[in-house]
């Protein structure tokens, strides 16, 4: 089967969605707002990230799609915008299984 050639632009834009999710902290950030909607209190006390830091990544997430906000009263929740990027999450930690799987028979 023959894959369509990617343009030069298409492959920078994924890039820099990936590298968005090459960080720990907000990966950490989006397994932790997999289940339900939490607002930045909740999120301190999940994830351990002061609010400084907290903040800086969730608006990275918003600005690149992958959380959402809403605002009840005085409270901000964030969501997951799109549940898809846990398919990803999900191949890449099934894929790192196999791999460590791999290596520890080899050891």
């Amino acid at each position: 089967m023959k894959h369509k050639r990617l343009e030069p632009d298409t492959i920078e834009a994924v890039a820099d969605r990936l590298k968005v999710l090459a960080e720990p902290a907000r990966l950490s950030i989006l397994h932790s707002l997999r289940e339900r909607s939490m607002n930045v209190s909740e999120l301190i006390d999940e994830t351990g990230l002061s609010q400084a830091n907290l903040s800086k990544h969730l608006q990275l997430l918003y600005t690149h799609g992958f959380v959402s906000r809403r605002r009840q009263r005085l409270w901000v929740f964030y969501q997951i915008a799109d549940p898809s990027v846990f398919v990803l999450c999900d191949i890449l930690c099934k894929q790192l299984k196999r791999h460590l799987a791999v290596r520890g028979a080899h050891a």
